[in-house]
């Protein structure tokens, strides 16, 4: 099978699998008035974050953790300074499966967790607040907001955005949908797909791509 044909059975059964939830979940959410949250899909995008976040290595880190960890912003807010500290791995129990969970930090994340907890304590939060209480969903998803629009980001920006730029950009790499679906612990491959914002670059792709 030749690369094209390949890439076209692809795309076929990507959009065999996003036509089951693109008409029912897609459409009824936008009758309702909901902002579907959306990942950040272009790197220069994901620079411009960084760079507004630099100046507080409190958010930073969370960012940087959040879109090259794929966990949910409930388990990264549960992290203490001693489930990252000096560790190669982290492990914990997902909060909203249960489930047990242990994947490896690569040496950039290690990197910078280490500079961030050298002369923090083991037993504290791993992201506190200025009155020194463990960081909240609410307020996670406030600092994101703040930041997306000094960037000048023009997307549905929620705490969901860092889990979902992971599994876009896990999946633009390395073109392995069940692995990603593994990770995200998700039922089936659409939910994945769908999930990771990539039902909207299919239908873009499909129109720029007809012409009668």
């Amino acid at each position: 099978m030749s690369k094209t044909e390949d890439k076209l059975m692809k795309t076929q059964i990507i959009s065999r699998l996003l036509l089951k939830l693109h008409l029912f979940v897609t459409a009824k959410g936008r009758r309702n008035g909901v902002n579907i949250v959306e990942p950040i899909k272009k790197k220069k995008d994901i620079a411009k974050f960084k760079k507004v976040l630099s100046s507080n290595k409190r958010n930073l880190l969370l960012f940087n953790l959040g879109i090259n960890s794929g966990l949910r912003i409930s388990d990264i807010l549960a992290l203490n300074v001693k489930d990252v500290k000096d560790k190669e791995f982290i492990e914990i129990h997902e909060k909203k499966t249960r489930k047990h969970k242990k994947f490896p930090l690569n040496k950039n994340l290690q990197r910078e967790i280490g500079k961030f907890v050298v002369d923090k304590e083991l037993e504290r939060p791993l992201f506190l607040t200025q009155k020194g209480k463990r960081l909240d969903r609410v307020q996670a998803y406030k600092l994101l907001n703040r930041a997306a629009k000094k960037a000048k980001l023009d997307i549905n920006i929620g705490t969901h955005t860092l889990r979902k730029t992971f599994g876009y950009h896990h999946y633009k790499k390395f073109d392995n949908l069940p692995l990603l679906q593994k990770i995200l612990n998700h039922s089936s491959s659409a939910i994945t797909l769908r999930y990771i914002g990539l039902e909207q670059d299919v239908i873009d792709e499909s129109y720029n791509n007809f012409y009668l």
